[in-house]
C-alpha cells in the first residue's frame, strides 16, 4: 500500500511535467541496485534517449506485486516460475531474458558446517542443516529467496523458522541480510554483485561457488497494457529495446567492481 502510495504522489507530482520530459517507472531487485549496476546503467540509458527512470528497488516478489496493480511500466527481475506465470496471467505483453550473473553462499570463516570449497550447493545446505549451523534467510519472496527454497527443496525438507531456531529469516534486502549474516555469524545465500559491493563482511567470506544450481537470470518485461492502458508503452520499450541493444548489452558488460565483472549479458534476437 506503501508503495502504491509513493508511485501515486510522484504521478501526481509529474503530471503537470509529463508533457515536458519522458519518464518511466521501473521495478526493479534490490540486487540490481545494491550491485550498482541500476545507478551505472540509467544515466547512459537517460542521456542516449532523454527518458528518466524513476526506480522502486524490492525483491521480485513485490515487483511483480507492483506490475500486476499497474503501478510500474517495467520490470527487471530474476524469478523465471514467477516471471513465466506473470506473463501467461497477462499482466506483462514482452519478456526478454537479458543478463545473468550467479549465487554464493557465504558463511564464517571458521566454517562450522565445514562446506568450504564443496561446489555443491545443496549438499552444502544439507550440511548446514544437519549442524544446525546458523543461516540467514531473506525470507522476502526475493529471487534470492525463491533460489534458496528451491535448494532446500533438493535437499528434502525445509527449515522453518518456527521450529528451526538455527534458520532466521530477515524480511529484508540483500544488503541487511548479509548485514545480519555478518552479526549472526551464519550463512547466507547471496547475488555475487551484492556480495562484491559489500564492505562490512568481517567475518564471512564466499564457502560455496561455481555450481550450476546457482545460475541466475534476469530477465525486463513490459507491463501489459491493455490491462493497464496508462502502461507507458513507448518509453517503457524503448528502455527494453535499449537493455537488449548492442549499446546495452556492452554497457552491462563493462560494469566491473575492483575489476570484476558483475553481471554478464546474454540477450538473444529471436
Amino acid at each position: 500500500m506503501f508503495l502504491g502510495s509513493v508511485f501515486f504522489v510522484v504521478a501526481a507530482s509529474l503530471e503537470c511535467r509529463a508533457e515536458d520530459y519522458p519518464f518511466i517507472t521501473v521495478a526493479s531487485t534490490t540486487s540490481t541496485e545494491q550491485s550498482g549496476l541500476l545507478a551505472y546503467l540509467l544515466p547512459t540509458f537517460t542521456q542516449t534517449t532523454g527518458i528518466d527512470v524513476y526506480l522502486a528497488a524490492v525483491g521480485t516478489g513485490e515487483a511483480l506485486k507492483i506490475g500486476e496493480r499497474g503501478d510500474c511500466d517495467v520490470l527487471l527481475v530474476h524469478d523465471a516460475t514467477r516471471e513465466l506465470q506473470f506473463m501467461r496471467s497477462g499482466f506483462g505483453s514482452v519478456r526478454r531474458e537479458v543478463m545473468y550473473n550467479d549465487f554464493v553462499i557465504v558463511g564464517p570463516e571458521d566454517d562450522p558446517a565445514k562446506i568450504d570449497a564443496t561446489h555443491d550447493a545443496v549438499a552444502a545446505l544439507r550440511k548446514i542443516a544437519a549442524a544446525k549451523a546458523r543461516f540467514v534467510s531473506r525470507g522476502d519472496l526475493s529471487g534470492t529467496e525463491a533460489a534458496e527454497q528451491r535448494l532446500w527443496t533438493e535437499v528434502g525438507s525445509r527449515p522453518l523458522a518456527a521450529r528451526d531456531l538455527w534458520y532466521l529469516k530477515t524480511g529484508s534486502s540483500m544488503g541487511q541480510t548479509l548485514a545480519t549474516a555478518v552479526m549472526a555469524n551464519g550463512y547466507t545465500l547471496t547475488d555475487r554483485g551484492t556480495w562484491v559491493q559489500f564492505r562490512d563482511r568481517r567475518n564471512l567470506k564466499i564457502v560455496v561457488e561455481h555450481d550450476p544450481h546457482l545460475f541466475n537470470q534476469y530477465a525486463v518485461m513490459l507491463v501489459n497494457p491493455a490491462r493497464h492502458p496508462q502502461v507507458k508503452v513507448d518509453t517503457g520499450m524503448a528502455f527494453i529495446e535499449w537493455l537488449t541493444s548492442r549499446e546495452g548489452q556492452d554497457k552491462i558488460a563493462s560494469y566491473k567492481v575492483e575489476g570484476q565483472q558483475l553481471f554478464f549479458p546474454n540477450y538473444v534476437e529471436p
